[in-house]
């Protein structure tokens, strides 16, 4: 369905009492909650598709700050109370990290998975619209019909299982040029945001023991700028991945509904996560 502020959104567990709102990562969209929400059963779930993604493509071009506006239209419309706990992997984390800046006021907690928010080796690279056409131009039309490849990047890139192949190859079908440059351009040059250290809203920042050093400065840098923020790293063990533990949501999808559980209610987090070092 389509809120009033114009993302497609699916609702799950209306009569429970805590809403909860996840942001998916880049390039999927919300079917990629899907696990997490089937084991989340006492909580009201709002699972959007943002910006130029999915149910909401026609809302574009995709930024940081249009997504976190939009996220927070639909709080203020669908979440009781007018509040929600956001929960953001990857791009979508970068969503609600953007939030915790611009609109606070709407979110009880925020869990947030992967946010890069420090320049990647190369990232001059990726902030040149110019040089991201080409590679789009190189990687996408070539191989849209192409069901190796969009499994080899579906499985090494995107850490997604087999089982959501059916989606991942409709949106890698239906991918623009405009899209693919607008996301990695977005995602590679967002940075911490003015103001965000006013916010009073507790967090709990992760990232995967696998991931870039980029990636777990920003979650150290993210933790020191918010007060009483709580900061670890996923560790999926033997035969894990980058990619499997950046996108752990999908691989990992029990542990990512009790970190979730656990940490609302105070227990102790599941054995996947420790300290961040």
């Amino acid at each position: 369905m389509s809120a009033n502020c114009g993302l497609f959104f699916k609702a799950y567990h209306i009569d429970a009492r805590i809403t909860l709102l996840f942001l998916h990562g880049g390039g999927a969209a919300g079917w990629m909650w899907q696990p997490v929400v089937e084991r989340l059963s006492e909580f009201h779930c709002l699972v959007p598709d943002l910006p130029e993604h999915g149910g909401s493509m026609q809302i574009k071009p995709f930024s940081m700050e249009l997504a976190a506006n939009k996220a927070a239209e639909l709080i203020r419309e669908q979440a009781h109370g007018g509040k929600a706990v956001v929960i953001g992997l990857s791009e979508g984390a970068q969503v609600a990290v953007q939030m915790l800046a611009t609109c606070p006021e709407v979110m009880e907690k925020a869990i947030i998975s992967s946010a890069l928010l420090l320049p990647m080796p190369g990232a001059k690279m990726y902030s040149s619209r110019g040089l991201i056409s080409g590679l789009f131009k190189m990687s996408v039309p070539p191989f849209r019909n192409s069901d190796w490849w969009i499994k080899l990047n579906m499985k090494y890139a995107a850490g997604i299982p087999d089982a959501f192949y059916p989606q991942f190859k409709e949106g890698f079908q239906e991918m623009t040029e405009s899209q693919f440059v607008n996301l990695m351009v977005a995602n590679q040059t967002f940075r911490m945001p003015e103001g965000i250290e006013n916010a009073k809203v507790p967090a709990l920042i992760l990232c995967g023991s696998h991931e870039y050093k980029a990636m777990k400065d920003s979650a150290q840098a993210l933790a020191t700028k918010l007060s009483g923020s709580q900061v670890y790293q996923i560790n999926l063990g033997k035969g894990s991945s980058l990619a499997s533990e950046h996108n752990w949501a999908m691989t990992a999808p029990q542990a990512f509904a009790d970190t979730i559980r656990n940490w609302l209610s105070g227990q102790p987090l599941p054995e996947e996560l420790s300290g961040l070092v």
